[in-house]
């Protein structure tokens, strides 16, 4: 084994940290996996500064090991490392490097005055979950940290501040920390001369590029390993210092790579406890409050439409129905046990016969949430069965994204020409696959690595850097050296699927009013 031609990615997800190793053909060779869940305390979701460092090296050394078993040695180097995580957030530090306020995620809808007051100055939409929304919102609260800030930055420049030494992010994970002008691939000068003007009337010492991280393109070098850091990743001290890495991405930017989905008109659903859409554009769109304008890691324009919750409730239901299984008896390995179910709401009515639900744990910024409560509601007459139940919680899950996307296609006219799906929802073969494309109206693609996700995509960012020749665009490797052989499924939802999900969307939105009454009552 030539650890020296492999590239090692490494993606902090909402609900796993999960490192992915691949050889010099791009093909994975093994993972390792941390599973973490965010807490709220005080008012905030947040992780853990412990957990954070503690899930990093759990991760590491389950890839050490799955590397062992399977090759009976352990690695000493690697050719290229990348990280990326959870974009957004908010993560202060002083001058010294140390944490002055609880690590804010993106999962937060408490910045709602600040995203609000930015997005009239820049006229450029600033969601709440943006880095920037977060600092100016601590500023209106006047909290007492920022007089002593030195450095922000998000959880994966955290992370390779820590292994490097070097305060930078790539241009993709920059872009949802602060607006982006795409054609130099830095932070836009001019919004950032008009947040300065709102921190001299604060009267505080620092201007905001002082304090945010540097701006990287991808294949650019952002530094080494070095020894501290080799410590920090692997603290048995096999690994040594030296390895070049990639700049850090966020996990928008990595599924993109993931499904080589950065050419214009090209987009990807990401659909785990969070989804979003992403889709590549050539041409300038209007304001909207319910799409982002980010990049991707090589710095092209992407509308994002992003919900905060996706996953999580219709897993509570499946681990529900786990628990009822083990009560009858029953033994049924959880993986078999969401592959059934997904596979069971195939079989029920196209539009849920008449079931409803909201998988809102937390705040949806789409449909102008602070706060959620998960909620299933029916109507006396509806066809309460098992498939339509399941295919509820699977629409639902999609429900707020494609609120986002109607907005994209119907209004802004925008044209994707390929869409892929990556992350938990596509696991099952051809369910979540047919039930967006059906959401959307569209083709739908998942490629046979979909599942690797993230981490893959930010180890083939890695390996971009490794070995990518002068001149050659990120689009170009990915197409001519990554994917020319891939193997992808696409599929095409039928149009009673299609017309079904349009009116179960009807009844969504019309009951909107119902959700907003359970966050006021509950």
């Amino acid at each position: 084994m030539e650890f020296s031609k492999t590239a090692l990615g490494i993606e902090f997800g909402s609900t796993r940290i999960k490192a992915v190793l691949i050889d010099e053909h791009h093909t994975p060779l093994a993972s390792g996996d941390y599973v973490w869940e965010n807490r709220y305390a005080d008012g905030i979701w947040t992780y853990s500064m412990n957990d954070i460092h503690n899930g990093l090296q759990t991760c590491y050394a389950n890839l050490k090991n799955d590397v062992r078993r399977k090759y009976g040695t352990e690695p000493e180097t690697f050719g290229a490392i990348g990280v990326s995580g959870m974009m957004h957030g908010y993560l202060p530090f002083d001058k010294d490097g140390g944490q002055l306020a609880e690590f804010r995620t993106w999962r937060n809808t408490i910045t709602g005055e600040a995203a609000e007051k930015l997005t009239t100055l820049f006229h450029f939409n600033i969601p709440q979950r943006w880095s920037v929304a977060h600092l100016y919102q601590a500023m209106l609260n006047g909290e007492e940290h920022l007089r002593k800030l030195s450095y922000m930055t998000t959880l994966a420049g955290y992370i390779h501040w820590r292994l490097t030494g070097k305060k930078v992010v790539g241009v993709g994970e920059a872009s949802g920390i602060f607006p982006v002008d795409s054609r130099t691939r830095d932070y836009d000068r001019g919004m950032a001369a008009q947040f300065d003007e709102l921190i001299d009337r604060g009267g505080y010492s620092w201007t905001l590029l002082d304090v945010l991280p540097k701006v990287l393109c991808a294949g650019e070098n952002a530094g080494t390993l070095t020894e501290d850091g080799a410590r920090f990743l692997d603290p048995t001290g096999v690994l040594k210092a030296g390895i070049p890495l990639a700049p850090c991405e966020g996990d928008a930017g990595t599924g993109m790579t993931a499904t080589n989905s950065i050419r214009p008109r090209t987009g990807n659903v990401s659909a785990g406890t969070s989804d979003f859409a992403m889709v590549v554009v050539d041409k300038p769109l209007g304001v909207h409050r319910e799409i982002d304008m980010v990049t991707t890691p090589d710095g092209l324009p992407v509308a994002m439409v992003h919900c905060n919750n996706c996953t999580s409730d219709m897993n509570a239901w499946v681990s529900l129905f786990g628990e009822f299984a083990e009560t009858l008896g029953v033994e049924i390995d959880k993986g078999e046990l969401f592959t059934r179910l997904f596979q069971k709401a195939l079989e029920g009515e196209p539009d849920c016969g008449g079931l409803l639900s909201y998988n809102y744990f937390s705040g949806e910024g789409v449909t102008d949430f602070d706060k959620g409560r998960p909620l299933f509601a029916r109507t006396p007459d509806a066809k309460f069965t098992l498939a339509n139940f399941m295919r509820t919680h699977l629409l639902s899950a999609l429900a707020t994204l494609k609120i986002g996307l109607d907005i994209l296609t119907r209004e802004e006219e925008i044209r994707i020409e390929r869409l892929y799906g990556h992350g938990g929802f596509f696991k099952t073969p051809g369910v979540g696959q047919r039930l967006l494309s059906a959401a959307v109206n569209a083709p739908v693609s998942v490629m046979e690595t979909a599942g690797e996700g993230g981490p893959y995509g930010m180890a083939l960012l890695a390996a971009y850097m490794l070995r990518r020749k002068e001149g050659e665009s990120l689009a170009d490797y990915l197409d001519k050296r990554v994917f020319a052989d891939a193997k992808t499924s696409s599929l095409m939802a039928d149009t009673p699927d299609v017309e079904g999900f349009s009116v179960f969307m009807e009844r969504y939105k019309k009951a909107l009013p119902v959700e907003r009454a359970a966050v006021e009552t509950m």
